[in-house]
């Protein structure tokens, strides 16, 4: 409990407003995984970045961009598309609901790394309360879509239930409070975008997965379009490095000269 501390009402009320994202990001997430391949999914959320990097440009402290950075993202993008472009038809079914889970994903980032960085509006919360309050708030929204969907009517006995299954619903919960609290963590360090970048990435390795265990047979094209994406990603983060060093150069040579200035006069 030391390590829950949340400030004020204010906070919550504030936090509040990430909700419906978290909520409509983890059900569209199932509900796009349940029609359309894993692999189509994470292609498409490859334009979030680019999204994310418009609106979070408004930001109070919005994120130094150079054209490195704006080139990596549109060459993750055009793997994401010689990827996609070999799908075959009716693996598009679930397309909509992807490109709806995106635009969840992308609020959800976005809201956060506002309500989670120093430099942004923080709320008065430690990362141990963040996680708490985003999963409790979270809940109701499911909760109410089960009833509404009557999918409660689907679940099995618990007579029936093995104990193998509940080993892994345990393992899922244990999983999810790891991704939760190393995402909120990893959000108050980076931007919105660089955050997004790092999923898409990161689930790359989803798609060579699902080739290897799940016998999903790849193209190489598709190869190849995954091979682009994660050279992108890796791209883009060392074009946002060499940003950062530039702005700790510039803040050091503004400092010198005052110095140097006096000593020859």
């Amino acid at each position: 409990w030391k390590h829950i501390h949340i400030g004020s009402w204010r906070d919550v009320l504030r936090w509040c407003m990430v909700t419906p994202f978290f909520s409509g990001m983890l059900l569209t997430s199932v509900l796009a995984l349940k029609n359309a391949p894993m692999s189509l999914v994470v292609v498409l959320r490859s334009c979030s970045p680019i999204v994310g990097l418009a609106i979070e440009s408004f930001y109070p402290h919005p994120p130094k961009v150079n054209y490195k950075m704006w080139g990596s993202m549109l060459l993750m993008l055009g793997g994401s598309i010689l990827y996609a472009w070999h799908l075959p038809h009716k693996e598009l079914v679930g397309a909509g609901w992807a490109v709806v889970n995106a635009a969840f994903a992308v609020g959800d980032r976005l809201l956060q790394r506002l309500m989670l960085s120093a430099e942004q509006r923080p709320v008065n919360m430690s990362k141990a309360g963040v996680t708490v309050l985003n999963n409790l708030l979270g809940i109701p929204p499911i909760l109410l879509c089960a009833l509404v969907t009557q999918e409660w009517k689907t679940l099995p006995v618990a007579s029936d239930i093995s104990v193998a299954t509940y080993l892994w619903i345990l393992a899922s919960c244990i999983v999810g409070v790891g991704i939760s609290y190393t995402g909120i963590w990893a959000q108050s360090l980076i931007s919105a975008t660089s955050f997004l970048m790092l999923i898409n990435a990161n689930k790359f390795a989803i798609i060579a997965i699902e080739a290897t265990f799940f016998n999903k047979r790849l193209t190489l094209a598709q190869l190849v379009g995954a091979f682009i994406t994660i050279v992108a990603a890796i791209m883009y983060g060392k074009a946002q490095e060499d940003t950062k060093d530039l702005k700790e150069t510039l803040k050091d040579t503004e400092q010198e000269p005052l110095v140097q200035n006096k000593q020859s006069v």
